[in-house]
């Protein structure tokens, strides 16, 4: 989400400060009207690994957006009027179309996530693809063994028991740094990729007086914490990355993280 210009007390970005100091990548590059893919994430990406004439650092939450930058991950077209007119399906229908087209759909999409389900039908009618062939493709036997397309050594920090304190303390941290006005001046502006972001959704429901403001920061907390220990669980999952246990010295991190640096 870092991607969007104005949203940057939400997203925790880096202050203009530090990206003066060290230069920083896919930070401001859309407004938050415009949809933003993990396709053209990957793409901006790309040019970027490929071009550096120094080490890169790809550091934080999204294990996809990761993945999308060192694996072999092609992405299929998309039609606007398609997702559109999938959209206005109801749950029911687009599930009995995607089962209608592969029986064995369900084994490889969520069909309770109409936003899946819109994706699987949406690729089925534009390249004849469908979830059982494209599970079977050489690239997915790849990322299931994760065949990297670029070298790395990837760390990982886990704060284990302490990330509950650690969220609650960024989210206070957020709230005096002025998420709130931050979203008030966004309102309108945020698309809807931008609007789903943790943090906004929620500030979005006050506005539109569904919640206190009490209650869409106990909201966002909660989401924060679904969203880490999605995150977590993801990243656990890749055998690539080396894990370093916590510790409350952050020049304590930096040391061992340099050690697997050598």
């Amino acid at each position: 989400m870092q991607v969007y210009r104005g949203m940057n007390v939400g997203t925790a970005k880096p202050t203009i400060i530090e990206r003066r100091g060290v230069a920083h990548h896919l930070v401001d590059v859309v407004e938050p009207e415009e949809e933003f893919s993990v396709a053209e994430y990957r793409r901006l990406g790309r040019v970027v690994i490929e071009t550096a004439e120094v080490p890169l650092i790809i550091t934080g939450g999204s294990g996809l957006h990761f993945r999308a930058l060192v694996d072999p991950m092609s992405f299929a077209p998309t039609d606007e009027e398609l997702r559109h007119e999938l959209e206005e399906m109801s749950l029911a229908d687009l599930v009995a179309s995607l089962v209608g087209l592969d029986p064995e759909a369900g084994i490889h999409v969520d069909l309770a996530n109409k936003r899946r389900v819109v994706r699987a039908l949406e690729i089925g009618r534009l390249t004849g693809e469908t979830p059982s062939s494209r599970a079977r493709s050489a690239e997915a036997d790849e990322l299931r063994r994760y065949v990297p397309d670029i070298e790395f050594t990837a760390v990982g920090i886990d704060p284990g028991g302490a990330i509950d304190r650690r969220i609650d303390f960024r989210l206070e941290e957020m709230r005096r740094g002025g998420l709130l006005e931050e979203v008030v001046s966004l309102e309108h502006r945020l698309g809807r990729t931008a609007g789903l972001a943790v943090g906004y959704r929620e500030i979005l429901d006050h506005l539109t007086g569904d919640t206190s403001l009490d209650e869409a920061f106990e909201a966002i907390g909660q989401s924060t914490r679904r969203l880490a220990r999605k995150q977590r669980t993801w990243f656990q999952r890749d055998p690539r990355i080396r894990w370093i246990p916590w510790m409350e010295d952050e020049s304590d991190r930096v040391e061992r993280t340099m050690e697997i640096f050598g």
